[in-house]
């Protein structure tokens, strides 16, 4: 039987959470050149290459604190329900970039994987309806990249938006989830109460399992 002293701290916790953040706001660093047969995929390319990697690592890191003596404290509790809800919010995520993905390649002319992902909104209109203007400068340089990749210019600006739109989605998930484990850490470190109870009141909740909850609550 393990002692109290062997047992992960308020630290180790706080750590763990603060490390799984660094992890997750690196994705939105990450760098992949994007050939220019290929530059419409520019804005997503590089969360696309990290993004499963940092999935393994934190997997990793919670099958290794599952292998442990299971947190029983409020404390350690708190940690293990932030974490695991930060890996999946990031797991979801990552699977919506890849339709998402697998949709603009689709428009684009190349193989993907058959799914019922809705498409990219119509060459030259945004969610809102508006009509993308561009200058003589701007429309010279899409036509050079759409000839590049073997597109037409419409078509570019169709898989060059959806690319924006998904990098954009990925980006804030990222943010919210890095934060949230931001958070979750300074709370553990700062202002839980050895005694705290895990679910009695809002804020005795994980910051990402709030945030979720709340999501779950709008999508109703």
């Amino acid at each position: 039987m393990m002692t109290a002293d062997a047992l992960p701290s308020r630290s180790d916790f706080a750590g763990r959470l603060t490390d799984a953040a660094q992890a997750v706001a690196g994705i939105l660093v990450a760098e992949y050149n994007a050939p220019a047969t290929r530059s419409y995929l520019a804005p997503v390319l590089g969360p696309l290459s990290a993004g499963p990697r940092v999935v393994g690592e934190l997997n990793e890191q919670l099958e290794d604190l599952l292998d442990e003596p299971l947190p029983a404290t409020p404390v350690g509790l708190f940690a293990l329900a932030s974490y695991a809800s930060a890996l999946g919010w990031l797991t979801e995520s990552l699977a919506e970039l890849t339709a998402a993905v697998d949709t603009i390649c689709t428009r684009a002319g190349l193989p993907a994987p058959e799914s019922g992902i809705r498409t990219v909104s119509a060459p030259g209109e945004d969610e809102e309806g508006f009509d993308y203007c561009f200058n003589d400068a701007e429309s010279a340089a899409i036509r050079t990249a759409a000839g590049a990749a073997g597109l037409e210019p419409d078509v570019y600006v169709d898989v060059l938006v959806g690319a924006v739109r998904a990098a954009a989605a990925i980006t804030g998930a990222c943010m919210e989830i890095s934060t949230g484990l931001i958070e979750d850490a300074q709370y553990i470190v700062e202002e839980a109460a050895s005694e705290v109870r895990i679910g009695e009141g809002p804020t005795s909740l994980p910051t990402l399992v709030r945030s979720l909850l709340a999501r779950l609550e709008t999508a109703q």
